[in-house]
């Protein structure tokens, strides 16, 4: 073990699974790396978590009342978008350039660190206000899977298999049956990720979050041979856009969601229109892990590029994975979209555009690979293994639909 600077026992052991976990009691700690930047949860609050580059982009939301609606927020028709409900991908993407001219190599969905023969690839992320629907629905069980895997389906986009991760979970107040469930989720993610849980921190911190409250981050560590490194600098116009599917939201676009919820006069426990779950069980569905499908994929060739479809959808994240003077044409209605977002952009009167660029709209993870590889994924797939082919690269920039 070793001692912080804020005199914090950090919980981590030397390559193995089992770790001890000590609480932490300070006023304040600040972390930041060589490639992420992230911004928690406040004394008024939770935050919302917007991936835009390597830049986990948060606001402060209204809490919930306890019938799942959000307080003080009005009951109107007017068409909703992201940054109604506080978050400005904008701003986050002027962030980000700023950054960059600091430290050059930003915005990938994970950093490379040459290692010998290889590249250690890192990533670290939290769960935004996802948070703030456990604290209402009482389902803490499965925000730790969301927290896996929000890092280990980042760095895995670079073709690099995690080894281990790390959690920070920070609370007010200790409830140790609450946090158990937590960290079996994170215990959860890592068996569904093959790493393994190193460690992490637990920090009981009274008076900056309120009863019942906790945050969460994460930070996942992978390794891929140099010569093996998915960047995208071969794909070409022609190649074939391969979409994987998502279990619906995922943990990205809450802010909106819970302004959505708000206008739409249902509760959590309501049905999920459209659906055959509640609302509450169909945006607390864990975010789909796609390490191992995605490896298998790469181990059979032809795979390009790939983009975690996170914070800016389709629109912000697809591109990220090109050369330039390429883009994308995505081809409408090649895959099945979730009840849950039909019901969100109807209930929220929400324009195609900002749908696009604030969820995954029931795909995850997009795999830009050549046209023959395309063909023998399409055709080895089945009904329980659903791929879809949603689109093509194509000359220009940006995203298109047709």
């Amino acid at each position: 073990m070793s001692i912080g600077a804020c005199a914090e026992l950090s919980r981590c052991v030397p390559g193995v699974s089992i770790r001890p976990r000590s609480n932490k009691y300070s006023e304040s700690c600040h972390c930041t790396s060589s490639c992420n930047v992230g911004r928690f949860a406040s004394a008024c609050g939770a935050v919302e978590e917007l991936r835009i580059g390597s830049i986990a982009w948060c606001n402060t939301v209204k809490p919930m009342s306890r019938d799942g609606v959000i307080a003080g927020a009005s009951n109107n028709n007017q068409g909703l978008t992201y940054k109604d409900a506080g978050v400005d991908i904008d701003a986050g993407s002027e962030l980000v350039r700023r950054i960059a001219k600091m430290a050059p190599g930003i915005g990938g969905f994970g950093g490379l660190f040459p290692l010998g023969d290889s590249y250690l690839v890192a990533g670290t992320d939290g769960v935004g206000t996802k948070v703030m629907l456990a604290f209402e629905t009482g389902i803490h069980e499965t925000i730790g899977i969301d927290l896996v895997a929000m890092s280990v389906n980042d760095i895995v986009t670079s073709g690099a298999k995690p080894l281990f991760f790390l959690d920070y979970f920070a609370t007010g107040h200790l409830d140790v049956d609450v946090a158990e469930k937590v960290i079996k989720g994170i215990v959860d993610g890592c068996q569904q990720s093959d790493c393994v849980l190193l460690g992490g921190e637990t920090a009981e911190m009274p008076g900056l979050y309120k009863k019942g409250e906790y945050d969460l981050s994460g930070c996942a560590v992978g390794i891929v041979k140099k010569d093996s490194v998915i960047n995208g600098k071969n794909i070409v116009a022609g190649d074939i856009l391969i979409g994987l599917p998502s279990s619906g939201v995922h943990s990205n676009g809450f802010s909106l969601v819970r302004r959505v919820l708000a206008q739409s006069g249902l509760s959590l426990q309501d049905q999920l229109p459209g659906g055959d779950v509640s609302i509450a069980e169909a945006l607390m569905a864990p975010t789909v892990i796609y390490v191992k499908k995605v490896l298998d994929l790469i181990s059979k060739g032809g795979v390009k590029g790939i983009a975690h479809i996170t914070g800016g959808g389709f629109t912000d994240n697809i591109p990220r994975v090109f050369p330039e003077g390429l883009g994308a044409n995505i081809y409408k209605d090649s895959w099945e979209v979730p009840p849950v977002f039909k019901w969100l952009q109807e209930a929220g009167n929400i324009e195609d555009s900002e749908m696009r660029r604030t969820f995954n709209m029931g795909i995850g993870m997009v795999l830009v690979v050549s046209p023959e590889a395309s063909i023998k994924i399409l055709e080895n797939r089945d009904e329980l293994d659903k791929v879809y082919k949603i689109g093509e690269v194509v000359r220009g920039n940006g995203v298109s639909y047709s």
